[in-house]
């Protein structure tokens, strides 16, 4: 695999029919979406993330594989705004969630260099730069409402590409990444489900900033 490239893409890579395994962390499953045969009071495990164009996707995978880290097939590069969580209120969540994109303008990411979660946790990851703060916000009203709930570390957007593999291999990653960058702009966010399965399902790609400009908040605009 060649060094590590700068890469600019443009546009947003397709949705994410089939779904994912989850994330390292990510709760069993408690119970399905309302719809027929189901119970809303068995709650419902969702999570929300900023999905990535085809292009720096599939680079990513290629560079995870490269770690043996075994997600990589699995997991598509994403930054995660929400992580798993449950909520009673499946209705009152696609609201809020739906809410918070409307008032959201698209802005643009970009990803460089590496850093870690060790010795806390075996991972290391992109850096997010640009976006950064928008990320924040947008983890901020999400995680309220019907999915407000504390959270066992502070919120850090980033992009992870290795986890729980040998120190060695975390080591390589963050050196053979160290110099990566890429930028794309982001204009839409993902709502995802955790299904009986253990299978992340999309369920709505919502589009930001399709609230009139006099309902948003000062900070969306």
């Amino acid at each position: 695999m060649s060094s590590a490239s700068r890469v600019t893409a443009s546009g947003r890579g397709h949705a994410v029919r089939n779904g994912t395994r989850p994330g390292p962390g990510a709760a069993p499953r408690q119970g399905a979406a309302p719809g027929p045969g189901q119970t809303p009071e068995e709650g419902i495990s969702i999570g929300v993330i900023l999905r990535f164009p085809a292009e720096i996707a599939t680079e990513l995978r290629r560079w995870r594989a490269s770690f043996g880290d075994p997600m990589a097939a699995t997991v598509p590069a994403h930054i995660t705004l929400v992580t798993t969580t449950m909520t009673q209120d499946w209705e009152a969540t696609l609201d809020h969630v739906r809410g918070v994109a409307r008032s959201q303008e698209p802005f643009t990411v970009t990803i460089a260099g590496t850093g870690s979660f060790r010795p806390v946790s075996p991972v290391v990851f992109l850096n997010v730069e640009d976006g950064f703060g928008e990320c924040v916000s947008l983890h901020r009203r999400l995680q309220a409402g019907p999915l407000e709930r504390e959270l066992p570390f502070a919120y850090h957007p980033h992009v992870t590409v290795a986890h729980d593999v040998a120190p060695e291999s975390l080591d390589e990653a963050e050196t053979a990444l160290k110099d990566y960058r890429a930028s794309f702009p982001v204009a839409s966010m993902g709502l995802y489900e955790h299904d009986d399965n253990g299978i992340w399902q999309l369920r709505e790609e919502l589009d930001f900033g399709t609230e009139p400009d006099e309902r948003r908040g000062p900070a969306a605009r």
